[in-house]
């Protein structure tokens, strides 16, 4: 009798995180010298994980080398491609990042919260279930802020306000997000707000179309000065709240309001 041969190592199903083409959008406003070894421990980290993936670097605005410092790291990295932007706008450049992106994942991280456990979790929860936006909270439990008081502060405040005066179901919506393309292509191109309101208005529209947002602790640390001043980013992501409620009060051409 002959005994069938033994399948291959190669024969096995191949794991999720295997099988699906990841792109990183990581904005970048004046982060000469920070950009770099941003990149670089994105790249080697998710090389070693074995991944398909692409990095976007979506440079906006910036008056330093930034620019100069994508395009060489495009050049040394084939996985990195360089989005320029003439206005620094952080939401816009998330924006265009997505629409640009070639993955079945959309990983925001930013130039200076670059966190791979959170990427590890993500994609599980991915994997398992059938969230469209995986959040990365700085205020859920398990969450370890050693930020600066005033930065604490303000993400305590907005959190308030998204929670009693719009329903927001989860605690945090800036940072690390893992982001279902084909579920959240519509929607991205509805938002109308760019700044600090861009992913904010993403998760609001995905929870009231019926998509599934979880969110899993993260810790986070100052890694260097804030990009914006404390005195300019609350009044400014208060005007912004206030016009994003108007507008979520009309209904908009996908009927989402």
């Amino acid at each position: 009798m002959t005994r069938p041969a033994p399948r291959s190592q190669s024969a096995r199903p191949t794991p999720y995180h295997r099988r699906v083409m990841i792109s990183i959008v990581m904005p970048a406003h004046n982060e000469q010298g920070y950009l770099e070894p941003a990149v670089k421990s994105v790249v080697a980290g998710i090389r070693d994980r074995e991944l398909l993936f692409e990095l976007l670097v979506a440079e906006n605005g910036s008056i330093d080398a930034t620019g100069e410092e994508a395009k060489s790291l495009a050049r040394t990295y084939p996985e990195v491609r360089v989005l320029r932007a003439p206005v620094a706008d952080y939401g816009r450049a998330l924006k265009t990042g997505f629409l640009a992106a070639s993955g079945d994942i959309v990983i925001n991280f930013d130039v200076d919260f670059v966190d791979l456990l959170f990427l590890d979790r993500a994609l599980d929860l991915m994997a398992t279930g059938d969230p469209a936006i995986v959040v990365g909270s700085k205020r859920s439990p398990g969450a370890d802020d050693q930020r600066r008081a005033g930065r604490k502060t303000v993400t305590a405040v907005f959190s308030l306000v998204l929670r009693k005066g719009f329903g927001l179901k989860v605690t945090d919506t800036h940072g690390l997000k893992a982001l279902r393309r084909a579920a959240l292509l519509r929607l991205v191109e509805t938002c109308q707000f760019g700044g600090d309101i861009f992913d904010t208005e993403l998760i609001l529209r995905a929870e009231r179309s019926g998509l599934t947002v979880l969110e899993v602790p993260v810790a986070v640390t100052d890694q260097r000065p804030p990009r914006t001043s404390i005195t300019r980013r609350i009044p400014r992501s208060l005007v912004g709240l206030v016009r994003l409620r108007l507008a979520l009060r009309h209904r908009d051409p996908a009927g989402l309001g």
